[in-house]
């Protein structure tokens, strides 16, 4: 069984406020999908009583498209993603894994990318992935 831990998170202006039960090892991904990849977000997945707003859920902007089965919540004052609750998963939230104190995109040198273009609901439940996204830094 998987230990947790208590992470904290915010929004860019710290207005919402939220806390997140967090695996030892949380697995970042990335999708492909058309928010997704405009947001360009690296997303933790946690059940959805695992995420706790602790200030400012009353900022948080519901946007919902297509479907309509994802929420995506944002930051109504600096309009950065916070979570998503997702379309694949709906018992799970997607957490933006930079909103997370002691994370940022860069964390990981690796992040697989699952194809959202091509859905599992759209596609008879086929998951696949789309790629990998690779981060490699200066050594100076």
């Amino acid at each position: 069984m998987n230990q947790t831990q208590a992470r904290k998170g915010s929004c860019h202006c710290g207005s919402v406020r939220f806390t997140v039960q967090l695996r030892d090892e949380p697995r970042p991904r990335r999708c492909n999908c058309t928010i997704c990849a405009m947001k360009g977000v690296v997303m933790i997945d946690v059940p959805l009583a695992d995420l706790t707003v602790d200030q400012g859920e009353e900022l948080l902007t519901l946007y919902t498209f297509n479907t309509h089965e994802a929420k995506h919540r944002f930051c109504s004052r600096c309009g950065i993603h916070t979570f998503h609750q997702t379309r694949s998963h709906p018992d799970r939230y997607g957490i933006n894994a930079a909103c997370l104190e002691g994370m940022s995109p860069y964390s990981w040198p690796e992040v697989p990318v699952t194809d959202g273009q091509n859905h599992p609901n759209d596609n008879g439940g086929q998951h696949r992935n789309a790629g990998v996204m690779r981060f490699v830094p200066n050594r100076d």
